[in-house]
């Protein structure tokens, strides 16, 4: 078909970025794949070297790819990168990626006026994937040559459509305001990112020896800490800096072995929740179940403070368990983190400010009172601006604001089907929205994008993308919370609608969403079983 020799543009060869080129390829077009790095893999490239992945292999893979025996359970950050190394070449991905090539700057040409968007009736003003034609992205490409020494050089490409699948944990980091700032600290101060660069031998020369201060209360800032408590033990602990503690697991089963994932993961489990987009008999349902969900949280909840001691040592978080759920904020402890804590190799300090002195951090107290932690390397493990990094990539001040004028309050970009924002024509962002499992999430994304390529559908009016995209930002904004004061208010986390998100895909794209019905495995399996990515493996 004529379409199929468009020019599709990616950026980024990560997770998403392997997912939807592959499913371009098996459509029959022939995208390109810009990727600032020397090889497939995005964050899995650059990380620390303990680093592990945070979910089993039977959950964490490709619908149609399978991890090979030998990787284990929960496989090295470089087994990770080895199996998305081997899908891109089993679909020949790897044939399509520029390494080296960073996108600095895309622009939209055309032949209507920029502002033209603003009086759709229809995205891309019928509805497809192309438009009419006219219009084109404009990328800048930075590419690098492979000595360290030869400077960069810059081309210009225009595409027919431009899908983004950069991320949100990496490019820009969030750092927290501090009083005083680090200027007045004698020590080095870096960001989580700074130090996932550096080369292994590096980083543990960094923390080797040192007081080290972790900022921070997520799963990088447990890792950074399990690290140096390796590297130092309890003559020179590491101190972790805190405000709102998260839920950190030692497993991902409860009472002797049930999964997570049926309690949270299945078709029964989302009628508990009142489902964006579901209408009010949802919103009706959910308040009914209200009571089971309640005491499904709590006895979770009630589990895992019972088998690890974070009450003991002052880091019970202050919200629910379901609440970390539908806020993807689930991760998983280092092996052995509280016996590093109660040997003291980790130190936990609570604070709900922090500045910086000569000698370390100063954080809030009773009162007047001020604490000193003492430190010579500061990390700041506080996370990153993922819609500040997508706007970055936007030459245009008109759709650099459309993006900053729903982030500036530290919210984030509505996209519908979290893929397309309906004013911004011809391109698509994969990976954008978290899951539980975020390549379980982006690749469904990705099958969306990649039939709305093939013209396998058109998109709906813009006022009812608009409103799709109003309703799913009142759910996140109700459900979705950071846990607590500092936090962002919300963030786009499919965590406990991932399957309705899935059926909405589905019915776009023409497939009964009833995976498992479609398998034949009955009605239990199709309301209480996990669903995952191998549920949706036959649609391509």
């Amino acid at each position: 078909m004529e379409h199929r020799a468009k020019r599709v543009a990616i950026v980024g060869a990560g997770t998403s970025g392997l997912a939807a080129c592959k499913l371009l390829l098996a459509r029959g077009f022939r995208p390109v794949v810009f990727e600032a790095g020397e090889s497939v893999g995005g964050l899995w490239t650059r990380t620390l070297a303990s680093t592990r992945l945070q979910s089993p292999t039977a959950a964490y893979r490709y619908s149609d790819f399978p991890w090979p025996d030998s990787a284990g359970a929960f496989p090295r950050h470089d087994q990770v990168v080895d199996y998305l190394a081997a899908y891109a070449r089993r679909f020949g991905v790897d044939g399509c990626v520029r390494f080296r090539s960073r996108v600095v700057a895309a622009e939209y040409v055309g032949a209507e006026p920029e502002g033209a968007a603003d009086g759709w009736e229809r995205w891309n003003g019928n509805g497809e994937a192309f438009g009419n034609g006219s219009g084109a992205w404009r990328l800048t490409v930075g590419h690098r040559g492979a000595g360290e020494q030869e400077p960069e050089t810059q081309e210009v490409h225009e595409f027919d459509f431009l899908i983004l699948c950069i991320g949100s944990f990496s490019g820009v980091p969030n750092i927290p305001a501090a009083f005083p700032g680090p200027e007045a600290f004698r020590g080095r101060v870096l960001h989580s990112m700074e130090l996932s660069d550096m080369a292994d031998a590096d980083a543990a020369a960094l923390v080797k020896g040192k007081r080290v201060a972790v900022v921070g209360s997520g799963k990088s800032a447990f890792e950074i800490a399990a690290d140096c408590a390796e590297a130092n033990g309890a003559a020179t602990p590491c101190t972790m800096v805190c405000r709102n503690p998260q839920w950190l697991l030692h497993r991902a089963e409860v009472w002797g072995g049930v999964s997570i994932g049926y309690l949270y993961m299945n078709r029964f489990a989302e009628l508990m929740v009142p489902r964006p987009g579901a209408g009010a008999a949802s919103r009706l349902l959910a308040a009914l179940l209200a009571p089971l969900a309640w005491a499904i949280s709590a006895a979770t909840g009630a589990y895992y403070r019972r088998a690890i001691p974070m009450r003991e040592h002052g880091m019970e978080p202050g919200h629910g368990f379901a609440r970390c759920v539908s806020s993807c904020l689930i991760s998983m402890l280092p092996d052995g983190f509280y016996y590093k804590v109660k040997e003291g190799s980790v130190v936990f300090a609570r604070s709900r400010s922090f500045g910086f002195c000569h000698d370390g951090l100063v954080l809030d107290g009773a009162g007047a009172e001020k604490r000193v932690v003492p430190a010579d390397v500061v990390v700041l493990a506080t996370g990153f601006r993922g819609d500040e990094k997508l706007k970055n990539m936007f030459a245009s001040p008109r759709v650099k604001d459309i993006i900053a004028g729903s982030s500036n309050s530290d919210t984030a970009v509505p996209l519908y089907r979290e893929s397309v924002h309906p004013r911004i024509p011809q391109m698509a962002v994969v990976g954008h929205a978290e899951g539980l499992n975020n390549m379980y999430a982006s690749e469904m994304t990705a099958k969306w994008v990649a039939r709305l390529l093939d013209g396998a559908f058109r998109l709906p009016g813009v006022r009812r993308m608009e409103e799709s995209c109003a309703e799913w930002g009142r759910y996140y904004a109700r459900r979705s919370g950071g846990g607590g004061e500092g936090q962002r208010p919300w963030r786009p986390c499919l965590g406990a609608v991932n399957v309705w998100y899935n059926d909405e895909l589905c019915r776009d794209m023409g497939c009964d969403p009833r995976r498992k019905r479609v398998k034949g495995q009955g009605l239990l399996a199709e309301w209480f079983q996990p669903y995952g990515a191998v549920d949706y493996a036959d649609i391509q």
